[in-house]
């Protein structure tokens, strides 16, 4: 074997825990510090301790909050009450598919609604309204808070 290769073997080193318990060892290095030993590790000590080294559970409860933050947005807008029975210029759809929708005869939010009801073709089948009326129509209505009928949810080609 070469001399001089290995380190320094210390019999009698120092280990020192971050809640203040030390104890000695055998080690190539004097002294030691560790962030928990078998006197506050919460799997010896049985208490509910979260051991957190790089900030994980801070994450995980940053998740925790947006996700709460979300479903209490959600809930929020689901319990908004949008009466159906306002006129369709507080949609501001714009004049030509407004006059579009009063030429026939469709007046109030709630028209549209009972038009959506069979299909997006009865307001396709308006002069004036196109695909691209419709889709910026069932947009304005779903941010309004307005429930699309099932019937006219997905757009067909």
């Amino acid at each position: 074997m070469k001399p001089d290769i290995h380190p320094t073997y210390y019999p009698e080193a120092k280990v020192t825990c971050a809640c203040g318990n030390t104890w000695a060892t055998g080690s190539t290095q004097a002294e030691i510090r560790v962030d928990v030993c078998s006197k506050c590790h919460p799997f010896y000590t049985g208490e509910q301790r979260i051991v957190d080294t790089e900030g994980q559970v801070e994450r995980f409860y940053k998740k925790i909050k947006a996700r709460e933050d979300y479903v209490k947005q959600q809930e929020a807008r689901e319990t908004k009450q949008v009466p159906a029975d306002v006129s369709i210029d507080v949609l501001e759809l714009g004049t030509r598919v407004n006059n579009a929708l009063l030429d026939a005869k469709i007046e109030e939010v709630a028209d549209i609604l009972d038009a959506l009801e069979g299909g997006e073709q009865a307001l396709l089948d308006i002069k004036g309204i196109g695909r691209k009326s419709l889709i910026d129509m069932k947009k304005t209505l779903r941010e309004a808070g307005y429930e699309i009928p099932e019937a006219a949810q997905e757009i067909v080609v």
